[in-house]
C-alpha cells in the first residue's frame, strides 16, 4: 500500500499554487504518474474520495478498481452537509469521529494541526476561489462525471457520518456506471477507518482481491 500525502498536507507542500478543483485533480493525477502507479486500485476518503473519483471518470486506464470512503462532491439541499471548515476546533473530533477520541489520539498531532492551519489560513482563499469542498457554491458537480466511472467500486459509508449523510452513498452508486456496492459501516463516524478500522480493512482488502 502506498499512501501520498496531498499537497498541503503533512509532508507536502504546494497547496498554495492550486486554485481550482481541476488543478487538485491534476494534482492527484501527477502523483499517481511519478509514483508509477497508473492503473492500480485506488482508495480515497472524505476530500480525497472525491479526487479518487475524479481520477476514476476523468482518466479511467489510471484506476483498476476503487474504494470511496463518504467521499465530498455531491450535494443535497434536503439533506445539506456539514461545513468542517465553519466549525469551532473544539467540536472537530465529533464531527470527523463517532468517536472523538479517535481523532484526538490518532496522529491528532499532525492531523490536528494541519486542520487548524486549513481552517484558520487557506480555507477563506479556497472558498474566495471556488475550490472549498463543501456547499452548493463551492460543490464540483462531481454528479455530472459519475457515469463515466468504470471500475469496479466499493462505497463505504459510516452510519454516525455527521459530515455526509450516510443516504448520500446511495446518490454516488445511483450515478456511478460500473458496478457498484454500498457497504454500511457500524459505529462509525466520517473517517469510518479511523473509528472501525478493522471493518474497513476488512472490505477494502475484499474488494481489491
Amino acid at each position: 500500500m502506498i499512501v501520498p500525502s496531498l499537497p498541503g498536507y503533512p509532508g507536502a507542500t504546494g497547496h498554495t499554487e492550486l486554485d481550482t478543483h481541476l488543478d487538485w485533480v491534476l494534482a492527484v493525477r501527477q502523483l499517481i504518474d511519478k509514483a508509477g502507479l497508473a492503473g492500480a486500485d485506488l482508495l480515497g476518503a472524505s476530500v480525497g474520495g472525491a479526487f479518487a473519483a475524479e481520477m476514476a471518470a476523468i482518466f479511467p486506464g489510471h484506476v483498476r478498481k476503487l474504494v470511496l470512503i463518504a467521499p465530498f462532491g455531491l450535494f443535497d439541499d434536503k439533506e445539506p452537509a456539514a461545513d468542517p471548515w465553519a466549525q469551532r476546533k473544539d467540536n472537530v473530533a465529533g464531527l470527523m469521529c463517532a468517536d472523538g477520541a479517535k481523532w484526538r489520539c490518532t496522529g491528532r498531532a499532525a492531523r490536528g494541526r494541519q486542520f487548524d492551519r486549513m481552517a484558520d489560513r487557506d480555507e477563506p482563499r479556497l472558498r474566495g476561489r471556488g475550490a472549498a469542498p463543501s456547499g452548493r457554491s463551492a460543490t464540483p458537480r462531481l454528479e455530472k462525471r459519475l457515469g463515466l466511472i468504470a471500475a469496479p467500486t466499493l462505497i463505504l459509508w459510516g452510519e454516525r457520518d455527521a459530515v455526509l449523510p450516510p443516504s448520500y452513498a446511495k446518490k454516488f452508486a445511483a450515478g456511478i456506471n460500473g458496478s457498484t456496492r454500498v457497504e454500511t459501516v457500524a459505529g462509525a463516524g466520517h473517517l469510518a477507518y479511523l473509528d472501525q478500522p478493522d471493518a474497513v480493512a476488512r472490505a477494502v482488502l475484499a474488494h481489491f482481491a
